[in-house]
């Protein structure tokens, strides 16, 4: 599972082997996605910016498992409703480098 696609394969297959297809519509992902997100956010409540820079190895395992589910409900989200997400973030950079374009100099 190296490539965006085998991803979003092997998270269709895994669905489909537990018939969960019925509660993977997009509204249901997107807030699935937004709780995720909000665990991810948990984890660096109430830290300096210090100390969000040096997580232990427990915590950074713990962020990464919340990572996970972040880009995990974002793929099958993006898979419901047919979006190429590379290209979407890719058209996404151009938009922000129009945007917000260097500084001088660098």
């Amino acid at each position: 599972m190296t490539t965006i696609p085998s991803l979003t394969q092997a998270l269709r297959d895994f669905a489909a082997a537990r018939d969960w297809a019925p509660f993977h519509s997009p509204k249901n992902l997107a807030s699935a996605l937004s709780v995720e997100a909000a665990e991810l956010l948990e984890h660096f409540q109430w830290l300096t910016e210090d100390q969000s820079r040096k997580l232990s190895a427990p915590q950074t395992a713990e962020v990464a498992a919340e990572a996970a589910d972040v880009l995990l409900y974002l793929l099958q989200l993006c898979d419901q409703l047919d979006i190429d997400l590379l290209e979407a973030a890719r058209l996404k950079m151009v938009v922000n480098g129009q945007k917000y374009p260097p500084l001088p100099n660098k």
